[in-house]
């Protein structure tokens, strides 16, 4: 008996003993954006994901043994900007945005590799909103005022608008969700507890990683960019969120916080894009350029990153609602003409699609999406790879093993 307990006490005594000084800080990312980084898509679409070979993997992080959307045990969230209220708890599905939900963004599959990649609590502070620009509403303060060009000011008058008004207001609402997206990060880690409730106040917190996710409104900004369709339009969009970065890790005081840029890739690779798309090609093309061009500033190498999420679109369910025109043309013509009934008219469709698409098909055209194409379909299959994408790129410059 003496001889067991001296074993036990031996074995006892070899074991590294950790202490609080050992622990390691609490690693916490900050996810920020409009739309696309709110997140629309919904749940639904998830089990079209089983039928690719390169999303199938992917679905299978993203449910549980049950079936159920996984939830992440050491990912906790706060956001704010997708709901009416801030949001907080284990990372799951439902904090994409709240309208016609549950849905997810990318944090979802951001949380779920990062956990995967670091085997430790993680904290995601998610600050979204839809609509905003960063040459208006989250321009960063050493970018200056907002200053309206010439053809802005010549367009007012002729309007006959009250050009001191228009200034106020610009000036008003420059700046104003950097500073709600600044507050509610430094509200967040001023009080993480609040948030994570078993956060080890002794180990304390480090800044990881900063995702931005923005550009639409920017894109669709003529008046701000009157040269947006042709090589340089968008350099304005390049110098903002250059002072962008260094104004987040200035304000966070968090000099090489490792930072990815999400490049907007609604449609897909342009140098793919079909007679109908072709119009939008330089605009789409130069403002994708002008989202990358900060990761390769000198002064920016090894520690920003930017991931073209149009690697990632869907060309599979754009390729079907393209055959799918044909139909949706009998039925509006079936419709106008009135001659069957609403049941006749439901059984000829349904005849047409049996003819056109097999089973498999027929549920990836009805059931992968829920929303519009700037919103990347609404696909779970898109918008779960472009989250696992931008953890790969935040991996990649920290040097963390994926």
């Amino acid at each position: 008996m003496k001889r067991n307990i001296f074993i036990v006490l031996s074995i006892a005594l070899a074991m590294p003993v950790i202490t609080r000084a050992e622990q390691k800080p609490l690693k916490v990312f900050i996810l920020s954006g409009q739309s696309n980084m709110q997140g629309h898509a919904h749940v639904s679409t998830f089990d079209t994901m089983r039928l690719d070979p390169k999303t199938a993997p992917i679905l299978g992080a993203m449910r549980d043994s049950k079936g159920e959307p996984t939830v992440c045990n050491k990912v906790w969230i706060s956001s704010i900007g997708s709901s009416e209220s801030e949001k907080t708890g284990t990372l799951t599905a439902g904090f994409g945005a709240d309208q016609r939900g549950p849905k997810i963004g990318p944090e979802f599959t951001f949380g779920i590799y990062v956990e995967k990649m670091l085997n430790e609590p993680v904290l995601i502070i998610k600050t979204a909103w839809g609509g905003k620009s960063i040459n208006t509403d989250f321009r960063p303060p050493s970018a200056g005022p907002y200053e309206f060009n010439e053809a802005q000011l010549a367009n007012f008058k002729k309007q006959g608008k009250d050009l001191a008004e228009m200034k106020k207001e610009k000036a008003e609402a420059t700046g104003h969700y950097y500073r709600l997206m600044m507050e509610h990060v430094k509200l967040v880690l001023g009080d993480i507890k609040r948030v994570y409730p078993d956060y080890d106040e002794k180990a304390g917190h480090e800044l990881a990683g900063f995702v931005w996710f923005q550009g639409w409104n920017d894109m669709v900004d003529g008046g701000t960019y009157p040269e947006r369709g042709k090589p340089g339009g968008y350099d304005a969009y390049s110098e903002v969120l250059t002072h962008f970065i260094r104004d987040v890790r200035k304000d966070l005081e968090a000099p090489k916080l490792p930072f990815v840029i999400g490049v907007i890739g609604v449609g897909g690779p342009t140098e793919m894009y079909g007679p109908d798309q072709k119009r939008y090609k330089g605009i789409h093309q130069s403002i994708r350029d002008a989202m990358a061009a900060p990761a390769s500033l000198p002064e920016f190498k090894g520690n920003v990153t930017a991931v073209l999420t149009e690697d990632y679109w869907d060309h599979e369910v754009m390729a079907l609602r393209k055959r799918e025109k044909a139909i949706k043309a009998e039925e509006k013509k079936l419709r106008e003409e009135g001659e069957l009934s609403r049941d006749e008219q439901k059984a000829a469709i349904e005849k047409l699609y049996d003819k056109e698409f097999n089973e498999t098909e027929m549920e990836i055209l009805k059931k992968s999406t829920s929303n519009f194409e700037f919103h990347y379909l609404g696909s779970a299959k898109v918008i779960s790879q472009i989250g696992k994408g931008f953890a790969e790129a935040w991996a990649q410059l920290a040097g963390v093993k994926n």
